[in-house]
């Protein structure tokens, strides 16, 4: 059975992601991209679905780790009765082909130790041809159709029962290295690089970034953690973040809320470029807008909610039988349906990131505009129809108040690009829509009897997504029916002093089960109490949240209250845009994204 998720740290080349147990086994890797077919998947199986594991062969006292500071670089020290070690993960800054680097560096007496490695292509699926390396005893190549793995190290190597082990001890300062590359099978073996000059590099490289970073506020340490592992979520080549770095971890162990969040979602791109420029990362945060114009490039009833880490479209949603799933928690699914689904609130998450890039002087993009334009002409006869919401519920669509406050925000926002910066467009009319949206959703979305915003039209029930309408400038967070609103959502949607999206006992998405609470709309809830002047209140939904963090300072997208652990993908992505962009809300200096958005 695999770990409890938040025992699980992650490593990363900014294309490729691993998943590193606090017991020394690597349960889930996808090269040569973080959406392609696993080779090691026991995070959703067994060690048969293919692992990569190190760690001492006697009992182990006790286990502590870290990452080397401003890095991604992860050490894991295993405390024995003959001594300690300390294993050191890291994947490096890539060249031609993707490593996977691990060094066993002795630290106290001796200790014996154990590897496993299981090579399973296409999430455990295929067994590859194993056989050694030409005038090499200790090195080995795996091979399965388009699938290459190269594995070298000094320790002696032997095959039982389709596994490749090692027995071997470490002394008080011995280094030894175990490395492993993927390559196409076509292609010849990647040149061997040097384990210790690998490490060095890839330590400058991780410390020349953050020490770029210029947040200075009172959560530096936190913060610092949550961009790296943002960075690590980057796909390089073309700037898209991926939402996570696994598919599949359920949002209720046991239960079918399983998806795959290795892709990027359009939902996520305002707040995404507030955190990178918070922390100063003008070139990714460009990057990132880069790849949104074209992936969203083409008319704009196709634009989707999501896309692959290419801008690709078509992410086709397949169910993979032989894998049991995490606490067998099935199906596993890789690919995501929901990418077909109709979501108004996209259009004006587009126009948002467009527009804050123009107001923090991003160099400029000249199809920016015409994609805008597009959109607002696109948007006029649609925005007033239902559809299936910010949260992919797969039921019927509705007239969710979320949504329309989006479209509200994409009429508002090219408004203010013809008033604030003289760009060519027809203001007057795109402001008579901002303005009927705004009575309608006023009218229609807030109701007398709950005395608050409701998920849809016509319903009297809560909905988190609606903590976002301060936060877009759409009303005042002390207006007195978001007051309400805010009442709503934390009388009914709390759980544990964390937010839930929804009320998911009462299957209004369509699906069986329940689920965690949403960390990332606590973090809204934070927002909306500093807003409203209530800051220590803010303040301890914040720490709460930041407790929530792993011994690594990494979050999945919810939390499990009942049984306190953390559940769903991870690490989120989204969850810590929340930490970045609340810790700036929360800082004694004004103008946190919160309220630099509402401009």
């Amino acid at each position: 059975m695999p770990l409890r998720i938040e025992d699980y740290a992650l490593i990363g080349d900014c294309q490729a992601a691993a998943l590193v147990g606090k017991d020394g086994s690597i349960d889930w890797l996808c090269l040569p991209r973080f959406d392609s077919p696993a080779c090691f998947a026991a995070l959703l199986g067994t060690p048969e679905h293919g692992r990569w594991k190190i760690a001492p062969a006697q009992e182990v006292r006790s286990v502590r780790r870290r990452y080397r500071p401003g890095t991604l670089i992860l050490e894991t020290e295993f405390e024995t009765d003959t001594g300690a070690v300390t294993l050191i993960d890291f994947m490096p800054p890539r060249s031609n082909a993707p490593d996977v680097v691990r060094i066993v560096a002795g630290v106290r007496g001796e200790v014996p130790m154990q590897m496993e490695l299981i090579v399973r292509f296409d999430y455990g699926w295929v067994v590859p041809w194993v056989r050694r390396l030409p005038d090499e005893r200790n090195g080995m190549r795996a091979t399965a159709g388009p699938d290459t793995i190269y594995f070298r190290t000094p320790v002696s190597l032997r095959g039982e029962n389709l596994h490749t082990v090692a027995d071997f001890v470490v002394k008080q300062g011995q280094r030894i290295p175990f490395k492993l590359v993927w390559s196409p099978t076509n292609e010849p073996e990647p040149a061997e690089r040097v384990s210790e000059v690998m490490l060095r590099s890839t330590e400058n490289f991780w410390k020349q970034w953050s020490n770029r970073c210029t947040y200075k506020g009172e959560w530096r340490e936190e913060v610092l953690r949550s961009l790296i592992t943002l960075k690590a979520l980057t796909y390089a080549p073309t700037g898209g973040i991926v939402a996570a770095a696994t598919t599949s971890l359920p949002e209720e162990i046991g239960g079918v809320r399983n998806w795959d969040y290795r892709y990027c979602w359009v939902r996520d791109a305002t707040f995404t470029l507030y955190a990178l420029l918070t922390g100063g990362y003008t070139d990714e945060a460009e990057a990132w807008r880069e790849w949104l114009i074209n992936a969203v490039a083409g008319t704009p009833d196709e634009l989707q909610i999501m896309y692959g880490v290419g801008g690709e479209r078509r992410l086709t949603e397949l169910e993979l039988d032989w894998l049991p799933g995490y606490e067998n928690s099935s199906p596993v699914r890789v690919g995501n349906a929901a990418y077909k689904q109709r979501q108004l609130d996209i259009y004006g998450e587009v126009a948002d990131t467009l527009h804050l890039a123009r107001r923090l002087g991003l160099e400029g993009n000249e199809d920016a505009w015409y994609i805008e334009r597009a959109m607002m002409r696109f948007l006029e006869n649609e925005w007033s129809k239902p559809d299936e919401g910010i949260w992919e519920v797969r039921g019927p669509r509705r007239h969710f108040t979320h949504s329309k406050v989006m479209a509200w925000v994409a009429f508002d926002r090219a408004v203010k690009a013809v008033e604030q910066f003289g760009l060519e467009g027809d203001s007057r009319r795109w402001a008579a829509a901002r303005d009927e949206i705004h009575e309608q959703v006023c009218r229609e979305g807030f109701n007398p009897k709950v005395n608050a915003f409701t998920q849809h039209y016509g319903s009297e029930d809560p909905d988190a997504s609606l903590l976002m309408l301060p936060l877009v400038g759409f009303l005042p967070a002390d207006d007195p029916r978001m007051i309400g609103t805010v009442d709503l959502i934390t009388r009914r949607l709390m759980r544990g002093g964390f937010i839930d999206r929804y009320e998911t006992q009462h299957h209004v998405d369509g699906l069986p089960g329940g689920e965690g609470t949403f960390l990332l709309c606590t973090f809204w809830l934070a927002d909306n109490l500093a807003l409203q002047g209530r800051s220590r209140e803010a303040r301890e939904v914040f720490q709460r949240l930041l407790d929530l963090r792993n011994d690594v300072g990494l979050l999945s997208e919810q939390w499990d209250p009942v049984n306190r652990r953390l559940v769903g993908n991870f690490p989120q992505a989204f969850s810590h845009v929340g930490l970045i962009n609340t810790a700036a809300n929360l800082s004694r200096e004004p103008g946190g994204p919160a309220e630099d958005r509402q401009g």
